[in-house]
């Protein structure tokens, strides 16, 4: 009895950690774009985010240095912008044009565009020399690009303006996550776990973005009464206490990946990761009032095969070749592409304690 009750306890604990990664992924999704209706300084929300991020990786460090007695890295000056700063710079940006683009797009629309990061991924990673160049990897693209024609041909709420934002931030994101694993496989900076790497990536993805938010915001939201010209409290303290909201759900999300990641497999947040985004568009359809015709859904499904067909042949090189990359257990607070990981197995407990020593490969796929 005692291996069917093991594995009952596992598949509940799977369930369990899926459902809480979706909580906090769609939720920061539908989240962000609601805020966006009645605060126009997405620019201004992410810095906020940013700032929790930074706040509550800082306490959960400090949490697990008293628990485990070992003090958490901390690195020199010289690593911290030479070999940091281009990865927080790229983040910074993916996440800066994605919420900025909430202002003209609906969240159909961002979410099958933003999916095609994997293209860009790809691409990067091919010129790191961190893919092995394979055939089938032309199928991939065709899939995915066909399926993002066929889902915007036609729409009638297509906005060219944010859709090129989610395209450039899509762009931006192959690059972050492609420097995202090269930074992580350095065993020698000790940015294994994600709790570190965000704690050292937010203030220098604040200080990267923060002059592109003084030239675009700066003086508007100077002069709204949203902040700084309010004239009762409560409004200021609803305004901050949304957007504080937003940084713990972005916060939540990273560590929601890790917790699935290391508990399970890669695998498993690649699959979740593309039925996220089927029950992203429904519920965009149904509670947002999204329109979605018979093409729009049928070039989502050719761009979902695309996705898929990627995760199948990751998981097959690995199994049959082996990994040759480590493999990271999680990414950042607004990672939602799962695409590039190798499959490591994670299903043993003892595995997943041990995630430090595990072969490492990034893919992204969050926010």
């Amino acid at each position: 009895m005692a291996c069917p009750v093991q594995f009952i306890c596992r598949g509940i604990r799977t369930v369990g950690l899926v459902l809480l990664y979706y909580v906090f992924s769609i939720g920061i999704t539908f989240y962000n774009k609601w805020l966006m209706k009645g605060f126009h300084y997405p620019l201004f929300m992410t810095l906020v985010h940013l700032t929790a991020n930074f706040c509550l990786s800082a306490l959960t460090r400090r949490a697990m240095q008293c628990w485990t007695g070992k003090p958490r890295v901390i690195l020199s000056w010289k690593d911290y912008l030479y070999k940091v700063a281009p990865t927080a710079l790229a983040t910074a940006l993916d996440i800066g044009l994605s919420n900025w683009s909430f202002l003209f797009i609906t969240i159909s629309l961002y979410t099958m565009t933003k999916s095609t990061a994997v293209l860009f991924i790809l691409f990067f990673s091919l010129v790191f020399k961190l893919e092995e160049p394979n055939p089938f990897l032309i199928l991939v693209v065709l899939l995915i690009s066909c399926g993002l024609f066929m889902f915007t041909f036609e729409s009638t709420q297509f906005n060219l303006e944010g859709f090129i934002m989610v395209l450039l931030a899509s762009f931006i994101g192959g690059i972050r996550w492609t420097l995202t694993q090269v930074l992580m496989q350095k065993a020698e900076l000790g940015l294994q776990n994600p709790v570190d790497a965000i704690y050292h990536l937010q203030p220098l993805m604040f200080l990267g973005l923060f002059p592109l938010f003084l030239y675009n915001e700066g003086l508007s939201l100077s002069t709204s009464d949203k902040l700084f010209r309010v004239t009762e409290l409560s409004p200021l303290l609803y305004s901050l206490l949304t957007l504080s909201i937003g940084g713990s759900l972005a916060f939540g999300l990273g560590f929601s990946e890790f917790l699935l990641v290391s508990r399970t497999s890669s695998l498993t947040l690649s699959i979740s990761g593309i039925f996220k985004e089927v029950c992203t568009l429904l519920l965009a359809a149904s509670l947002m009032g999204d329109k979605i015709s018979a093409l729009n859904w049928l070039g989502f499904a050719v761009c979902v095969c695309g996705i898929a067909l990627h995760v199948g042949l990751k998981t097959y090189y690995s199994k049959n070749k082996g990994p040759s990359l480590r493999q990271l257990n999680s990414k950042s607070p607004e990672l939602e592409l799962p695409l590039l990981q190798q499959n490591g197995d994670h299903r043993d407990d003892l595995a997943a304690d041990e995630y430090n020593d595990e072969d490492e490969e990034q893919e992204i796929t969050l926010h």
